[in-house]
């Protein structure tokens, strides 16, 4: 049975730091493509990043416009799991953080909510 487990969220002052985990289990996020979306309060679900493994360079990753230079997607491979690293917080970040693996149906954490609030 595949589960993915955020972590990581909670209330941070505009411009803090946050960092989130997605451990996986039951599934290998080696060479899958998986990623972080976020929805806020009435708003769609949307892409925040996403990363490939490369199989001899360095991983492929995307960004969402509005986070680019700020956060920063990775894997740690050996405890299978995936970090979304989010600097210079704005209020506009505030939302529900999901995991997501881009395997068959796809899969999906329950989600872990940042609020950036002064």
């Amino acid at each position: 049975q595949v589960q993915l487990v955020e972590s990581g969220g909670g209330l941070v002052q505009p411009g803090g730091s946050l960092r989130l985990s997605c451990a996986a289990s039951g599934i290998s996020l080696r060479f899958l493509d998986t990623g972080w979306y976020r929805q806020a309060p009435g708003q769609q679900r949307e892409l925040v990043a996403r990363i490939t493994d490369a199989i001899t360079d360095e991983d492929i990753t995307i960004y969402a416009d509005s986070v680019k230079g700020r956060f920063t997607i990775s894997k740690d491979r050996a405890k299978n799991t995936m970090y979304l690293q989010m600097n210079s917080l704005k209020p506009e970040d505030t939302a529900v953080y999901y995991c997501n693996v881009d395997v068959g149906e796809g899969y999906w954490g329950q989600g872990t909510q940042v609020t950036v609030s002064s």
